[in-house]
Protein backbone atom coordinates (compact mmCIF):
# COMPACT_ATOMS: atom_id res chain seq x y z
CA UNK A 1 0.00 0.00 0.00
CA UNK A 2 1.21 3.81 -0.41
CA UNK A 3 -0.45 6.95 0.22
CA UNK A 4 -2.53 8.02 -2.76
CA UNK A 5 -4.59 5.02 -3.25
CA UNK A 6 -8.06 4.94 -3.38
CA UNK A 7 -10.28 3.10 -0.27
CA UNK A 8 -14.22 2.28 -0.08
CA UNK A 9 -15.01 2.78 3.63
CA UNK A 10 -17.87 0.87 5.37
CA UNK A 11 -19.10 2.60 8.69
CA UNK A 12 -21.07 -0.17 10.69
CA UNK A 13 -23.23 2.98 11.91
CA UNK A 14 -24.84 3.45 8.41
CA UNK A 15 -25.74 -0.07 7.34
CA UNK A 16 -24.89 -0.35 3.84
CA UNK A 17 -23.55 2.90 3.13
CA UNK A 18 -20.33 3.08 0.83
CA UNK A 19 -17.78 6.36 1.24
CA UNK A 20 -14.81 7.00 -0.99
CA UNK A 21 -11.39 8.25 0.36
CA UNK A 22 -7.48 7.61 0.05
CA UNK A 23 -4.82 6.82 2.24
CA UNK A 24 -3.04 9.74 3.20
CA UNK A 25 -0.03 8.33 5.32
CA UNK A 26 1.36 6.03 7.58
CA UNK A 27 3.12 6.12 10.70
CA UNK A 28 6.72 5.49 10.74
CA UNK A 29 6.71 2.48 13.03
CA UNK A 30 4.11 0.28 15.16
CA UNK A 31 2.01 0.98 17.83
CA UNK A 32 4.57 -1.02 20.01
CA UNK A 33 7.52 1.02 19.47
CA UNK A 34 5.59 3.99 20.48
CA UNK A 35 3.66 2.51 23.52
CA UNK A 36 3.98 3.66 26.73
CA UNK A 37 4.92 -0.18 27.89
CA UNK A 38 5.90 -2.13 24.92
CA UNK A 39 5.19 -6.07 25.14
CA UNK A 40 8.39 -7.42 26.35
CA UNK A 41 8.77 -10.86 24.39
CA UNK A 42 11.73 -11.82 26.04
CA UNK A 43 11.05 -15.24 26.18
CA UNK A 44 13.97 -16.52 23.72
CA UNK A 45 11.26 -18.48 21.68
CA UNK A 46 11.75 -16.13 19.14
CA UNK A 47 7.84 -16.53 18.24
CA UNK A 48 6.28 -13.74 15.63
CA UNK A 49 4.40 -11.08 17.29
CA UNK A 50 1.90 -9.40 15.09
CA UNK A 51 2.27 -5.76 14.69
CA UNK A 52 0.07 -2.98 13.82
CA UNK A 53 1.02 -0.27 11.70
CA UNK A 54 -1.58 3.17 12.02
CA UNK A 55 -2.70 3.86 8.88
CA UNK A 56 -4.75 7.52 7.72
CA UNK A 57 -7.13 7.13 5.59
CA UNK A 58 -9.21 10.77 4.95
CA UNK A 59 -12.92 11.00 3.30
CA UNK A 60 -13.24 12.04 -0.16
CA UNK A 61 -15.01 15.80 1.13
CA UNK A 62 -18.14 14.27 -1.88
CA UNK A 63 -18.60 11.20 -0.76
CA UNK A 64 -19.57 12.51 2.81
CA UNK A 65 -21.76 15.30 1.85
CA UNK A 66 -24.88 15.17 4.30
CA UNK A 67 -23.34 12.86 6.85
CA UNK A 68 -20.58 15.55 7.60
CA UNK A 69 -22.31 15.84 11.53
CA UNK A 70 -22.58 12.25 11.69
CA UNK A 71 -19.01 10.61 11.83
CA UNK A 72 -17.06 10.69 14.38
CA UNK A 73 -14.31 9.47 15.74
CA UNK A 74 -14.20 6.19 17.52
CA UNK A 75 -16.87 4.51 15.04
CA UNK A 76 -16.42 0.60 13.47
CA UNK A 77 -15.02 0.75 10.10
CA UNK A 78 -14.44 -1.88 7.37
CA UNK A 79 -11.86 -0.63 5.04
CA UNK A 80 -10.64 -1.78 1.34
CA UNK A 81 -7.73 -0.76 -0.17
CA UNK A 82 -7.62 -0.40 -4.58
CA UNK A 83 -4.66 -2.54 -4.89
CA UNK A 84 -3.33 -1.48 -8.43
Amino acid sequence: MKPGQKVEIKLDAFGGRKFEGHLDSFSPASGAQFSLLPPDNATGNFTKVVQRIPVKVVFDAESIKGYESRIAPGMSATVNVELK
